[in-house]
């Protein structure tokens, strides 16, 4: 599938600030399953992006104005191509997961982190799940857990806690993904965050859409690391595998490794913040079609 995504993030200041320095990242991931196309990153007022790709793997684009300024506007353009996704091994014993080379390689995602602290509920819960049978099956009996609970905006915000998050049994993908994210690193399965966006109606189902355009939110999901196979992607908010809707764009222990913006300006705190993301669906017509009807035309 092959989808355009702009990105806006606007900033309106109570009043001109005299600077801001500032951290973007947006750009869709090239993976095995994923393949950037174009991005292109423009700022207003205008200014010199400059790049790098951050511990975790993710392009970050870095700017700075030094210009006075009341409204700052970033826009994201990018063309990403994504693939089917191969279905998680069948079974793999639960035994694999103390295999030492397998834990040094993935501690990171293992311990706690800054948004995946977690307490005796949550811990209760994940092992609840652990009876489930081997890995796949428990994987897919966290999923499960978590996809159960009410999807519910204005309930939480960005550093509520994974034990409140089980206790209310509501909230965002975010929470969803990180309340995932602490139940698999309790059970010693490695997991990590993802960031990207979802070709959607509705987050809450994960529904497609009749229309070629939809405007979005930034989505959140999780990958958990199967012993000898691989990374295995999971959405929890909608209860679904992640699949050709789905564009990642950064991954991490939890939200803090992969924010979308942040940045430090000089000027008054009062400042409002809007986002939008609108993703359109392209038509892709296979290769092999396109080069059989040039060769009927000569």
């Amino acid at each position: 599938m092959r989808l355009d995504i702009r990105y806006t993030t606007r900033f309106r200041y109570g009043a001109p600030v005299a600077e801001s320095q500032n951290e973007l990242r947006a750009c869709p991931a090239t993976d095995p399953h994923q393949w950037l196309v174009h991005y292109h990153v423009t700022t207003t007022p205008s200014s010199r992006v400059t790049s790098y790709t951050d511990y975790w793997g993710t392009r970050v684009d870095t700017f700075g104005i030094r210009a006075p300024h009341d409204v700052l506007e970033v826009v994201a353009e990018a063309t990403v191509e994504t693939g089917p996704r191969p279905d998680a091994p069948s079974s793999v014993p639960m035994q694999a997961l103390r295999d030492q080379a397998f834990m040094d390689r993935h501690l990171e995602y293992l311990q706690p982190s800054a948004h995946v602290e977690w307490g005796p509920s949550v811990g209760s819960a994940a092992q609840a799940c652990a009876d489930a049978g081997d890995v796949i099956d428990v994987v897919y009996a966290v999923h499960h857990h978590v996809a159960g609970f009410e999807y519910r905006t204005g309930q939480t915000y960005v550093g509520v806690g994974v034990d409140e998050v089980e206790s209310q049994r509501a909230g965002v993908c975010q929470d969803f993904a990180h309340l995932a994210v602490a139940m698999y690193r309790e059970l010693g399965i490695p997991a990590r965050y993802v960031s990207g966006y979802l070709f959607t109606v509705d987050d809450a189902t994960g529904a497609d859409s009749e229309l070629d355009e939809v405007e979005v939110e930034t989505h959140a999901w999780v990958e958990v690391a199967i012993p000898g196979w691989g990374w295995l992607a999971l959405d929890p908010t909608n209860s679904q595998n992640v699949g050709e809707r789905h564009v990642t764009i950064g991954r991490g222990r939890d939200y803090d490794d992969v924010s979308p913006f942040r940045g430090v300006f000089s000027g008054p705190r009062e400042h409002e913040l809007e986002v939008t993301v609108a993703m359109r669906r392209l038509a892709v017509e296979p290769l092999g079609e396109r080069l059989a009807a040039e060769q009927s035309q000569q």
